[in-house]
């Protein structure tokens, strides 16, 4: 054996296996999934969640309704997975702000990209941006504590509100306006939004859709909580079920259960018939209408100018809907706009398809330095890859599929050089700030937030500034 060989088989004996470095982008659902994944399955990895807030868990903390803390519950294995020694949480670190992508691709073998839906779609039609025309993200925002949407202006002062849309997020803004307020006062509601939903004058909400009763995009859970409100009565519009109860037995288990709901609330309103009664809130549903102007009278919204529709298409899953040529008007004093959520590029090197997600390839993205082994591999999980569609389950499924693809990756990672990870991203973050919210900072606002809940006989009371957040972290 030469003497160069004697080296090489000295230095192979000798080296170090390589610790793999990911870092994953957004500490909610798809984020903490992905690494529940990860640490099960790779030997020695390091993962590092970073999260714009200073506080974890994304939409479970702030898009799930107050009233539904079993979806909460998941929070506890998320929990877990924080503790586990080969994860970190570092909060108040923002993508394209404190760090940049390149700058983490040149630390980390491997970086997933999950943050989420941050914008709402919007409508495109006149008057959209006056004056009590809301998002539905922004308020529940609002009503959940999160920072950006504490000061919305919601105006509860009118009769009537519309909301634009027929999906789960619609159904748990109307809920929630229509549930007496003893009810929400033991939730973990922000105090600002109970006070102010406490003495709305709403009486009358719509839930507005362009296509039909089997089309809607509620599920049956949210639908029936609706229909056993108190003091609320939910008013169907006969003519919209036209046909429905011919064809209800052809459809699938989920849609079937769900339609058959709505027929057999029909029929019993159709049995008691509509007496008008001043102590009850109405949920009224109407289908086969579109906006397609928003009505102002000194400055504020009066009223939604609506396009009649009707499906054509020879079957169920080929009818589209179509403006049928007539209009009507509904009156309304606030409308709010739930048609779904989209992402946006927070970096200058993403590159978001026209559907408004990442490219990629079952959760590989696929970009033109891909094949350089300095800089580490991209990948996109959750509704930042999928677009914003289904419930938890479904991010589970997808995030748990991509760490799958990731995981096969990192075992046979070649690097020569071990990548430095969080402590040198630590180094360009605290050139910009040094407030980096760890996993023990968290515990300090969760502690807190549940002090505050109890003296008010809440489960929580959530801090929605910022800037208290660090302030409870770094005491």
């Amino acid at each position: 054996m030469n003497r160069t060989h004697l080296k090489t088989m000295i230095r192979m004996l000798s080296s170090v296996p390589v610790v793999p470095r990911v870092s994953i982008i957004g500490a909610g659902a798809a984020g903490f999934y992905a690494a529940m994944h990860l640490s099960k399955n790779v030997a020695n990895i390091q993962i590092d969640l970073l999260e714009k807030l200073p506080v974890p868990f994304g939409l479970i903390r702030y898009g799930v309704a107050p009233d539904h803390p079993e979806v909460k519950n998941v929070i506890n294995q998320f929990t877990k997975v924080a503790q586990h020694p080969n994860v970190n949480f570092y909060g108040n670190v923002t993508l394209g702000k404190d760090v940049s992508l390149n700058q983490l691709r040149q630390h980390y073998d491997a970086v997933l990209l999950c943050y989420g839906a941050d914008e709402d779609k919007a409508l495109g039609i006149e008057n959209e941006d006056a004056q009590n025309i809301i998002a539905a993200r922004n308020f529940v925002g609002w009503y959940n504590g999160f920072p950006n949407d504490k000061d919305l202006k919601v105006d509860l002062s009118g009769h009537t509100m519309a909301i634009l849309g027929q999906g789960n997020v619609a159904l748990d803004v109307a809920r929630i306006l229509l549930s007496p307020i003893d009810e929400l006062k033991k939730t973990d509601i922000t105090e600002h939004a109970l006070e102010i939903i406490s003495e709305s004058k709403v009486k009358e909400i719509y839930l507005i859709g362009r296509r039909g009763p089997l089309q809607v995009a509620f599920t049956i859970k949210e639908l029936r909580e609706l229909l056993k409100l108190k003091n609320c009565k939910t008013l169907w519009r006969e003519q919209d079920f036209k046909g429905v109860s011919e064809i209800v037995g052809n459809l699938g288990r989920p849609r079937k259960r769900l339609t058959e709901l709505m027929l057999k609330s029909l029929q019993e309103q159709n049995q008691e018939g509509f007496i008008a009664d001043q102590g009850l809130k109405y949920f009224k549903p109407i289908f086969f209408r579109s906006p397609i102007k928003f009505l102002i009278s000194d400055k504020k919204l009066s009223g939604i100018k609506l396009s009649c529709n009707k499906l054509v298409g020879d079957t169920f899953d080929d009818q589209r809907c179509v403006p049928n040529g007539e209009v009507e008007e509904l009156d309304c004093s606030l409308a709010l706009r739930s048609i779904g959520y989209k992402s946006i590029p927070v970096d200058k090197e993403l590159i978001f398809t026209s559907y408004g997600t990442i490219a990629n390839n079952k959760g590989i993205i696929i970009d033109n330095s891909c094949h350089s082994t300095d800089l580490g591999k991209l990948y996109v999980a959750g509704w930042l890859g999928t677009g914003p569609i289904g419930v938890i389950l479904h991010t589970m499924g997808n995030a748990f599929q991509v760490a799958k693809v990731m995981c096969e990756d990192l075992k046979i990672l070649n690097n020569s050089k071990p990548k430095g990870g969080f402590e040198e991203i630590r180094k360009i973050v605290t050139e910009k700030h040094n407030l980096i919210v760890d996993w023990h900072g968290w515990e300090k606002i969760n502690r807190y937030e549940i002090e505050q809940g109890k003296m008010k006989g809440k489960p929580r009371e959530k801090i929605c500034t910022i800037q208290e957040m660090l302030e409870v972290a770094f005491r």
